[in-house]
């Protein structure tokens, strides 16, 4: 599947599934740019880059709850970092080969919207050795009580 394909909804049992114009209509434009048309935030300009706030974080369109303030790490690269999602059918994984590289994109497994991409083998100090650089404006934090 291509970052342009849109999945069948028929096979979204579950799923949230909305039109374009209702994704539109929840989402500012910035919003709906990166969770809608696969684009990237500014390096450095996020929200959650250097939160050390404990909590989850949660698909910002569908609330699906997707990584925990446990799993993030401070990697420097300019997007908020995490080594591992809060389930693997939390989020799903695209072949994405766009700006002439091999890259794994991720997205919401409920709503399908793009969260970022994943890295491996870049030698960080983490039970995984994955890096998964998120879009700060593809989540919402909910501190921990």
């Amino acid at each position: 599947m291509t970052n342009t394909q849109q999945p069948n909804p028929a096979a979204q049992v579950g799923k949230v599934v909305k039109s374009e114009a209702e994704w539109r209509a929840q989402l500012s434009p910035k919003e709906y740019h990166v969770l809608r048309e696969a684009g990237t935030e500014r390096a450095f300009t996020g929200e959650y880059t250097d939160t050390k706030t404990k909590g989850v974080y949660r698909c910002r369109a569908c609330g699906s709850e997707l990584f925990r303030s446990d799993e993030k790490f401070e990697s420097h690269c300019g997007w908020p970092s995490f080594f591992a999602p809060l389930a693997e059918d939390r989020v799903r994984y695209i072949e994405d080969n766009s700006l002439f590289m091999k890259r794994v994109e991720i997205r919401c497994a409920t709503c399908d919207s793009h969260l970022g991409h994943v890295f491996s083998g870049e030698g960080y100090d983490t039970p995984t050795d994955q890096r998964y650089c998120i879009n700060s404006i593809s989540l919402t934090l909910e501190p921990s009580p």
